[in-house]
């Protein structure tokens, strides 16, 4: 394991790498050149941590919900999964995976980390298809973590949960033959238009990590998130408090209006809200209104309703987490 050095995308962060050597690579990738990157706010003042993974053509960057999270008591951790952000290296096939538990290994090497800097409660937090993976990863450690929150999380297909199941078996059938085939899609570009300061937004980010047109959506990735959305809705077993954060509503319209500001125009929230009784026997369920796809880019008095959200959350079902009102 590399040692903690300054961070080249947050100033003030640390960041290390675990080598990831002996994880497949596909196509024509360089052999044993997979890293995931772990990237902490500061060192260790806390018993208690959050772990933040990031979504789909996504990398870490929200200084802000660190900070949001120090100031609740959480010394914060996030991580750069394998050919995401920080940890993609030239030749490899951006955001490319076979199955979303190839991730428990980095996943399993950051917990662990955090534990040995110290912290007894561990909060899992995930967005988007991060909070997928991090649906079915709790799911298989029990007793590890104190809550799981979830942003906007990629739990089933946009109005398509009656069909998931086939569709998911042509797709594995598909991806048996030609698993880094990019299937067909465009990107309108509105997501990019509502966060990013070059346009219509507040954030400014790397777009070279996030939103960059070489992450292409292959047939064999969309067949590994299919299967843990069939998981999902066969019912998981989380044995933490989880909360299911989602904006009030979903716009899929084609033309640019402004209204594309306040809504989440990336995933049905309604087919989110509908899944998340699957996921274990205690469910907070939040919607946001006004609230972006990634509810922490989200106008200020939207995202300091998320962050109240969260507070509340942790401080009321956070296992091993004193409750002030008691």
């Amino acid at each position: 394991m590399n040692p903690w050095v300054p961070d080249r995308e947050l100033a003030g962060f640390e960041c290390l790498e675990f080598e990831l050597p002996d994880e497949p690579t596909y196509a024509l990738e360089p052999e044993r050149s997979l890293v995931a990157t772990v990237v902490r706010r500061a060192a260790p003042r806390s018993a208690r941590a959050v772990l933040f993974v990031h979504g789909w053509n996504d990398y870490f960057f929200q200084r802000h919900l660190a900070d949001e999270m120090d100031a609740q008591g959480y010394d914060f951790y996030a991580i750069d999964l394998r050919r995401y952000g920080r940890s993609l290296r030239p030749k490899q096939l951006a955001g490319y995976v076979a199955a979303l538990e190839d991730y428990y290994l980095e996943l399993d090497l950051a917990v662990s980390l955090i534990r040995d800097e110290g912290h007894d409660e561990i909060v899992l937090m995930g967005h988007s298809t991060g909070g997928l993976l991090l649906s079915i990863y709790a799911s298989e450690r029990p007793g590890q973590f104190s809550a799981l929150v979830l942003n906007s999380p990629w739990l089933e297909l946009q109005a398509m949960s009656s069909m998931r199941s086939a569709t998911q078996r042509m797709f594995s059938a598909a991806s048996a033959l030609l698993p880094t085939t990019p299937f067909p899609g465009t990107d309108n570009g509105f997501y990019r238009r509502s966060i990013s300061a070059l346009e219509d937004g507040e954030w400014t980010y790397n777009h070279n990590l996030k939103g960059d047109p070489a992450f292409l959506v292959r047939i064999g990735w969309l067949s590994a998130i299919m299967a843990a959305q069939g998981r999902v809705a066969a019912g998981l077993d989380i044995d933490c408090p989880v909360l299911v954060a989602v904006s009030e509503r979903t716009d899929f319209r084609r033309k640019w209006d402004e209204a594309l500001s306040k809504a989440d125009i990336v995933l049905d929230v309604n087919a989110i809200a509908e899944r998340a009784h699957c996921l274990g026997d205690v469910i907070v369920l939040v919607r946001i209104p006004d609230a972006l796809h990634d509810l922490a880019l989200s106008a200020p008095e939207v995202r300091a309703r998320v962050f109240a959200e969260y507070g509340r959350f942790l401080r009321c079902y956070s296992i091993g987490t004193e409750n002030p009102a008691e």
